[in-house]
Order: C-alpha cells, then structure tokens, then sequence
C-alpha cells in the first residue's frame, strides 16, 4: 500500500504555505515532525535535497513529515521577513500539522536557515514541548544563538564535517555552550549540503 503524499494550502500569517505532508511508508506514526527548508534567499525551497533526505529519513523511523515554503517561495504568498515572520510561517504550519494528528507527540527539524528556525520555534514552546529538535547543517554565524543556553528541549545538531556556515571548532564551541540534553552527529561530507553523504545522513536522522 502506498504511502499516503498529500499537497496543502495551510493559512499563514502572510497568505497560505504550499506544503507536503507525508505519512510513513509502514506501519502506524509514531510522531509528527514539521521539516523546515534553507534560506529563501538563496534558493532554498521544500523540495531542497537535504530537506528531502531529512524528510524520508523521518517517516521511515515513523513519523508524519510536513514540508512547507516559507512566504514568498513557490506557491507561498508573501515575501521574506528577515527569519521573524518566518518563524511565525513555520508556528503556523505546527499548528495545522498537530491540529491535523491531535494525539501524536511532535518534533521540529530543519536544515541551514530552517535548523535556525525550529530551534528557536522548539525553546520558545510553552509546557506542551517538542520530542525533540534536529538541526541539520546549523549556521554558527550572523544571528545570535543566547537562546540555546537555557533550552530544556532535547536538541540533536547533525552537522557535515566540512561545513563553511557552521565550522567544526566554530560549532563545538557553541555546542559546549549549549543547555542539555544535547547530541552531535558529525557526518563526513564534503561541504555544508553534505555532498558526498546523503544517504549517511538519512540512515542518521531514520535511526535517531
């Protein structure tokens, strides 16, 4: 039996998200992720290979996945809000997405400027807290990171070896930083895209 793929127009707070949602290959969920995709303003869109990888990777470990444009991408209305509007964007998509799942737990993942965005959506929760947040390819420059140091959600960085937004001595030293519990998984690729490793990062994220 196929896996059941749908397309959805979801109510954002600058016009309507296109988005994916995906249920698992096998078997019943077991969780709801939201996958957040790389910088709008450099290409960056849902259908981004990592944010794929990321996605199958999940629902063959059992999760729903919900992939979406941030505004202004695709079939998204509005433009880029400098990652505060698109904060709201993916706010947003959690809603619809455990709306949709009502009784199923959920976790946050995304890749680049999207890993920003969901760890920053994940500390921000209030009581009903995410399984889990997993940053893929997290960028250790420009924007401020204070808000990892007293974050009590469980955060997971996956992040290539050979990175040059996020650095191994530049992300070890801010994951030293970082509030507990806390995992990092060094993949060995050839750049921040995980060139050469995309299917290590799947096997990683599916068995997380």
């Amino acid at each position: 039996m196929a896996r059941r793929i749908e397309s959805h127009l979801i109510t954002g707070p600058a016009g309507d998200l296109e988005s994916l949602l995906e249920e698992p290959e096998e078997g019943e969920p077991r969780e709801v992720c939201l996958v957040c995709h790389p910088h709008p303003l450099f290409g960056g869109t849902m259908l981004n290979k990592v944010v794929y990888r990321l996605a199958r990777g999940l629902r063959r470990s059992g999760s729903v996945v919900l992939r979406f444009n941030f505004r202004g991408v695709g079939r998204s209305g509005g433009e880029h809000a400098h990652g505060i509007g698109e904060l709201e964007d993916a706010r947003a998509a959690l809603s619809w997405l455990r709306a949709r799942y009502p009784e199923l737990p959920y976790s946050l993942a995304g890749f680049s400027f999207g890993s920003r965005v969901i760890m920053q959506l994940g500390c921000q929760a209030e009581g009903d807290f995410a399984q889990r947040l997993i940053a893929a390819g997290f960028p250790t420059r420009r924007e401020p990171t204070d808000f990892l140091k007293n974050c009590g959600v469980p955060k997971i960085f996956v992040q290539s070896t050979h990175d040059v937004h996020g650095p191994r001595p530049e992300l070890e030293a801010l994951y030293a930083t970082v509030s507990e519990p806390k995992r990092i998984i060094w993949i060995e690729a050839e750049d921040h895209f995980f060139a050469g490793a995309l299917p290590q990062l799947e096997e990683s994220i599916g068995t997380l």
